[in-house]
């Protein structure tokens, strides 16, 4: 039986959206209706959810990327850093996810 957006959960939510195509955590935020803070929590259970289950799924991450100088190889790619370790700007454009 097929589950109504009412009854799933916001985590189930998430992974829905992100079958569907890749999003930051600001769209998510938007479209789950959850802080962009709290996503970033979810998306740590989804990962793992999807890379536990017997599906062949995956739960794929575009790093965050400076927007200077193209730094994309942050230490964690589930957060949303504030500087680039780099150039120390502050234009990091978000990760973005996706299950596929």
């Amino acid at each position: 039986m097929p589950m109504s957006d009412d009854d799933a959960t916001t985590r189930e939510r998430i992974a829905a959206a992100l079958r569907t195509e890749p999003h930051g955590a600001t769209a998510l935020s938007a479209t789950v209706g959850v802080p962009k803070s709290a996503v970033y929590r979810h998306l740590d259970h989804v990962a793992r959810s999807v890379e536990s289950a017997t599906d062949d799924e995956q739960f794929l991450v575009a790093p965050p990327e400076c927007r200077e100088c193209g730094f994309d190889r942050f230490d964690d790619p589930l957060n949303n850093p504030s500087r680039c370790p780099e150039c120390r700007s502050e234009r990091i454009a978000e990760p973005e996810f996706l299950i596929e």
